[in-house]
């Protein structure tokens, strides 16, 4: 499935919207502001598509002030086309992006020597079609990306300066029911090994990576029921436990994790919409908190965020809320670093939407502003 066919089906802007967007990049609306940014606080990245109407801006520069959580826009970083995921590197000098094109995917890194005004680096192939997530690994000697397209991993290796190198390992996957689909791949916890989920294959890939040769070892495949359609998971801080959410089932299932062993093991399956919920209902984005007591998912459709509190030590999960994003059609959300704020990236409403959370309960608020972005896919704070 090409990457237009699926932002049609699972998150292509509608008509009704496309007015509703600001359609100029950033660059325009940031005129007169002096300096760097930096005076501004905290610096996030925000990624939308150019290639599917509404015209996104690419990759997006902004800045919130203090305390205050409205995001207010910097700058559009030009030639970044289709961005749709992030990562840095650990002394977080450098910036990673996945252009989601297809049938030739990219993967540029920037230079954040100046946070606010990043410089590319270069575009690097995914030898693939529409990357659509990636990780710098915790050697941090390459940048792993998933090929949604293509239904492949590719291996990219990190050089002086931090631009990536041609890929040293290309892994690809094979659907029984539908074609592969690679939608994510990470790091576990303990950094020895590579796990990638899968979405038409049904499955969750566990690989061992030679850092000497940049060349990933397939150790396990796990097949979940088919049509399942899972698309990203989270490791609970215990690094014993993960939270996988399906896209094509409104579904979280719950892993246990051998790091040991390399061993994913799924134990019970979670709704993420109240019972009796009925259209269309596609789970997005899965985040869980810092002291591993709640996990967060989207779910586009309600337009929701699903909070789930977690007991049984990580084992157990229950669907606690379902509050409005406040936009149409959430892709992905990320929590701030104070985790008190939610920042939801609405794809079809074209809004960067922000949600307070209350620290005792875990639970969203009501929606408390709204940036507007078309076609907007991801928010990243480095």
């Amino acid at each position: 499935m090409a990457a237009v066919s699926r932002r049609t089906f699972l998150g292509a802007a509608g008509a009704a919207g496309a007015g509703t967007v600001l359609g100029a990049p950033f660059a325009s609306a940031a005129s007169g502001r002096s300096g760097s940014g930096r005076e501004a606080g905290t610096t996030a990245y925000v990624g939308s598509y150019t290639s599917t109407p509404p015209t996104g801006h690419g990759l997006d520069v902004v800045s919130r002030a203090g305390t205050d959580p409205a995001l207010s826009a910097v700058r559009t970083v030009a030639d970044v086309p289709d961005a749709s995921w992030f990562d840095r590197s650990s002394d977080g000098r450098t910036l990673y992006v996945t252009n989601e094109g297809d049938p030739d995917g990219t993967v540029s890194a920037l230079d954040l020597s100046d946070g606010a005004s990043p410089k590319l680096l270069g575009a690097t192939s995914s030898k693939g079609a529409a990357p659509t997530h990636l990780s710098v690994h915790s050697s941090q000697q390459f940048v792993l990306a998933a090929n949604y397209g293509s239904g492949s991993v590719v291996v990219l290796p990190v050089e002086d300066g931090g631009k990536l190198g041609e890929a040293t390992d290309l892994q690809q996957h094979t659907g029984t029911d539908r074609e592969a689909h690679a939608h994510q791949v990470v790091n576990d916890p303990s950094g020895n090994w590579v796990l990638s989920v899968d979405l038409g294959a049904d499955s969750v890939y566990v690989y061992a990576l030679d850092t000497a040769t940049g060349k990933l070892s397939l150790h396990k495949q796990v097949t979940l029921p088919a049509g399942a359609g899972p698309r990203h998971l989270v490791f609970h801080p215990d690094g014993k436990h993960a939270y996988l959410a399906q896209e094509l089932r409104p579904e979280i299932t719950v892993a246990g994790w051998d790091a040991e062993t390399g061993t994913f093991t799924p134990l019970a399956v979670v709704p993420a919409v109240p019972a009796g919920s009925t259209g269309d209902l596609f789970p997005g984005e899965i985040a869980v908190s810092q002291d591993g007591k709640f996990v967060y998912a989207t779910v586009r459709g309600p337009n929701t965020i699903a909070t789930f509190t977690v007991a049984d030590d990580g084992a157990g999960l229950t669907l606690a809320s379902s509050v409005d994003t406040g936009g149409d059609w959430p892709r992905h959300l990320a929590l701030d670093s104070g985790e008190k704020w939610f920042y939801v990236a609405n794809q079809r409403s074209g809004t960067v939407t922000w949600l307070p959370r209350d620290a005792t309960s875990g639970l969203p608020g009501k929606v408390a502003g709204s940036l507007a972005v078309p076609s907007v896919n991801s928010v990243f704070f480095a």
